[in-house]
This record gives C-alpha cells, structure tokens and sequence, in this order.
C-alpha cells in the first residue's frame, strides 16, 4: 500500500511514543483501568469517533461510520498485572494498587497490553485521516481485564453487538518476545483454551505430635499435586497437547499444627475440546479420588472459574490478511508460529458475533539480540511476557504495530470506488 494513507506517520508515531511511555508508567490492574480508558477516550475524540466510555466496566469503545461497507472490528487489551518492573527504564513503573483480595502489590505493563493500547490509537488516527480510501464502519474496542479471563465476555454481556454496529470480522494482536519489526501468523488453533479451578481440601485438624488423631490435608495435597502430573503423562494421547499446572498451594499456620483445609489453585491449558474435557474430568477423578484415599471426612469443593476458549484464526480470513502483511512488508518480515500455550479471551467477541477472528503476534525484542538467540537455541534467555524485564523496544515496535493494524483493517473495509472486501 503506497498510498496517501501513510502521509505523517513518522509525525504522529513520534505522539504516540509519549503516550505510550505515560501508560507504560501509569499502569492500572484488572477492572481498575480508569486513568488508562479515560486517556484512550480523550485520543479518539477528536478523530470523528462516536466515543462511548464505561462498556462492560471500563471498556471504551469508538465508532467511525464511512459509508456502506463491512463493518470491522479493531480491539486492544489496556490491563496491568501485579509484577515488580526490573527492566531499568526512565519511563519504568513505581505504580501500586490494591488488588480484588484487598492485597497491596506492584503493578506493571508486564504484559505489553500499554503498547497495544497505543498502537490501535494509531491505527484508528491513521484510517481516520484516510476516509477517502475506504468504506465501511470501524469498531475500536479497547478491553479491560484479559488479564483476569472476564473483559471480553464483560463488554458483551453489556450489550456491546446490540448497542453498538455488530462487526463482520473481528482482528486483534499481541507483541511478544519476536523481533521487532517481523510479525508471526498461524492459522487455526492459536493459543490455548484455558480454565481454572480453585480446589478446598478438608481434613481433620490437630497437633502436629498426633498424626494419628488427624486427617492431614496438606499431605492430601502433596498426593493430588503430584497424581495430577500423571493426567498429560498417561490420558492425553500423544499427538495432542495439554498444561496441568497447579499454581497455588496454601495450607497451615504454624510448623505443629495440622490444619483442617488445604486449598489449591489448578490451571488447565488444552487446544480441543474432547481434550479439555477430558483433562477437566480427570482432575475431579484424581481430587475425589485422593481424598477418599486419605479418610477425608467432607467432600473436596472444586469450583472451575476463569474459562478461556480457545483462539482460533479462522484460516481463509487469516489466508487473506497474511497476503496483505506479506504485500506490504515483504515475507522476509513475517515468521510462522507454533501453538501458543497461553490464552487470549479476544475470541470471545468473534464467537458471541459469529463472525471469524483474525490475531496475529508482533515482535517487540531488540530484533539483532533476539535473531542471535534463536540462531543459538537460546529463546527462553529473552525476557517474555509477564516477566518484570518485559518491555518492548518502542520503535521498530510502535510503527509496525500501527501498520499491521491498518493493514488488516483495509483489507476487510470497502475499498473506496465500491470494491468489496474480500
């Protein structure tokens, strides 16, 4: 695309780098994202956008009408996580919050979710200036809370496709540890579906000198933990895949005492759903089963929570803005994917509209360091998403993020003169 649509990029990637660098040190937890939504709001205004604040708790969502034409939906996540930022920056985050628990921890953009706030403001500000080449309606969702597996599903409970022009397509993406400057595709099964479980234990309590007058939980726990290693091991099939990981582990007050109630907090990751029900499934058998095996005097209460499904890049959709990436970067510039064992709840939105999703991945590593670690098998060595020394570079990151996003719009809007999209 060499058009007019790029005329003042370099200018306004210059005004968004300050924006970014705002959110970057101002980060806001899960469904506390005021300052963050009430500064996405304030950068649509005044590009024509009908503005509507407060969508499924602090989702913003933005509107550009433009004619007859598809309507496409365009969505950034704007959440923080409670992490410690280590990376050194001058823009680096000191920001803390009290969390859902009532805890006090430290927040931080660990996640990239600042850098994706920001380049769908750009994307929006650059097809906003550029109406005379496309047709259509825009939908800029910019979603709170995926960090907790809720936004998505929050903003269409709220009535997001009754409220505002139900989309045709719906395109989202996220940075991670790739080059900055290459973008990664799959098509199909991208990134796993995702459940949690929190699990209470009961046992019977007492002196840590009288094991015999006891119920133990917590060595019930030991044997759950490590029975629910065997689930992947012996009852997934080879050729598929699947993540039990058991994240939480609270039992006790004091080294003699043996307490009444352990609690555990499960994770699932599966990329079918025979398998994630089967998983699902044997994690209740193994639990049951444990606690019938130690003389548990009360039934285990398994409450399964923080349901993701899974994401799925419909593939002829994805087929189509791939070709588009591929005519405006050059194939140089774009990196197959694996499957992705993290989650995503963007494909919330494409399954309550029934239309197909489209996510892709960008890289945000300093793109030399990065190439000489994969050249040496030695990716795991670069920070990744969710550690405290995550954070993108801001250019080749910002500009390429900004074009991926007008990229993929444009080849789902009408084409200006009355050419459909694909």
């Amino acid at each position: 695309m060499t058009d007019g649509v790029w005329n003042g990029l370099t200018e306004l990637t210059e005004e968004l780098a300050d924006l970014y660098r705002d959110l970057h040190q101002h980060p806001e937890l899960s469904l506390q994202e005021h300052r963050t939504a009430r500064r996405l709001a304030e950068a649509l205004a005044p590009l024509g956008y009908e503005v509507t604040e407060h969508v499924g708790g602090t989702g913003v969502v933005g509107v550009l009408r433009n004619g007859d034409g598809p309507v496409v939906m365009v969505r950034a996540d704007i959440d923080a996580l409670p992490v410690a930022e280590q990376t050194g920056l001058p823009y680096a985050s000191t920001a803390r919050a009290v969390d859902g628990a009532g805890h006090e921890v430290p927040v931080m953009h660990a996640c990239g979710h600042d850098m994706h706030a920001v380049c769908l403001v750009g994307a929006a500000t650059v097809l906003a200036r550029a109406t005379d080449a496309w047709t259509g309606t825009l939908l800029i969702v910019f979603q709170p809370a995926e960090e907790l597996a809720r936004g998505a599903r929050d903003m269409v409970e709220d009535g997001l496709f009754e409220r505002f022009p139900k989309p045709d397509v719906v395109l989202g993406q996220h940075v991670g540890p790739l080059p900055a400057g290459f973008v990664g595709h799959a098509s199909g099964p991208v990134m796993a579906a995702a459940d949690s479980a929190e699990i209470v234990l009961y046992g019977k309590g007492g002196h840590g000198s009288r094991p015999e007058a006891t119920v133990d939980p917590v060595l019930m726990a030991a044997h759950v933990v490590t029975r629910l290693q065997g689930i992947v091991a012996r009852e997934v099939p080879p050729a598929e895949a699947a993540v039990v990981t058991v994240g939480k582990l609270h039992a006790g007050t004091k080294d003699n005492i043996i307490p009444e109630t352990a609690e555990l907090g499960v994770n699932v990751r599966s990329y079918s759903p025979q398998v994630r029900a089967k998983v699902m499934e044997a994690i209740e058998r193994v639990v049951r089963a444990e606690c019938a095996a130690s003389g548990a005097p009360k039934q285990p209460e398994i409450t399964w929570h923080q349901s993701v499904p899974l994401l799925v890049s419909d593939p002829e959709a994805t087929a189509a803005t791939v070709a588009a990436f591929t005519g405006h970067f050059g194939p140089q510039r774009l990196l197959p994917m694996p499957l992705v064992s993290a989650s995503e709840d963007v494909g919330v939105f494409g399954e309550a509209a029934g239309v197909p999703t489209v996510f892709w991945f960008w890289g945000g590593l300093d793109a030399e360091t990065t190439i000489q670690a994969l050249g040496a098998g030695q990716l795991d060595s670069l920070p990744s998403n969710h550690s405290p020394f995550f954070a993108p570079v801001v250019e080749p990151t910002l500009t390429t993020g900004v074009e991926t996003l007008v990229v993929a719009a444009r080849t789902w809007l009408g084409r200006a003169g009355g050419t459909e999209a694909p």
